[in-house]
């Protein structure tokens, strides 16, 4: 399984407002942004931008600086607008806690940011953890290892599951925390 990408998150900090990396890399340092969900340095911020420019999704612009070198402001292109809210609507989100902890968490951030319902996301979170559940509770495992990992598994997932009705409790009480 590959590792969350922070491209989609990227997209949805230019579509709350443009931004310039050094900006964009800060949401990522600081704890009650980003920083808690991911761990990024400015090299892979950078390279990022890079890409998604090289793909279409955003368009840079120098813009001059007062105190600073010009920079490069960065804004949303139709595609990357397009990919922004096909991740946010995404159907089947995957029901690994390693993608739990950090694209849902993600998506919950840049839907509060965009003031976007975070329901519909975080159902179909839990949809997704629960189809998961239901087929790990099918499986028999042959052997006491596999016996074991199926458990933590499972016990992790049920955790998850409760974990994602404190998600839905804290944006029904307090929608943009």
């Amino acid at each position: 399984m590959s590792l969350p990408s922070p491209d989609e998150t990227l997209l949805g900090l230019l579509a709350a407002h443009a931004s310039h990396g050094y900006d964009l890399l800060e949401a990522f340092r600081q704890p009650s942004e980003l920083g808690r969900v991911w761990s990024m340095g400015s090299s892979q911020v950078y390279a990022v931008l890079k890409r998604l420019e090289r793909d279409g999704l955003i368009v840079g612009e120098q813009t001059p600086g007062e105190v600073y070198a010009p920079r490069t402001e960065y804004t949303l292109t139709e595609a990357g607008h397009h990919r922004l809210r096909t991740w946010l609507d995404e159907p089947y989100p995957s029901p690994s806690v390693r993608r739990v902890r950090v694209e849902f968490l993600s998506r919950l951030y840049i839907a509060q940011r965009l003031n976007y319902d975070p329901a519909p996301i975080i159902d179909r979170q839990r949809a997704a953890c629960a189809r998961d559940l239901e087929r790990l509770a099918r499986d028999i495992p042959t052997s006491p290892v596999e016996g074991l990992a199926l458990a933590l598994h499972r016990e992790q997932l049920t955790a998850v599951m409760e974990w994602l009705d404190l998600c839905q409790t804290t944006f029904q009480t307090n929608p943009h925390p």
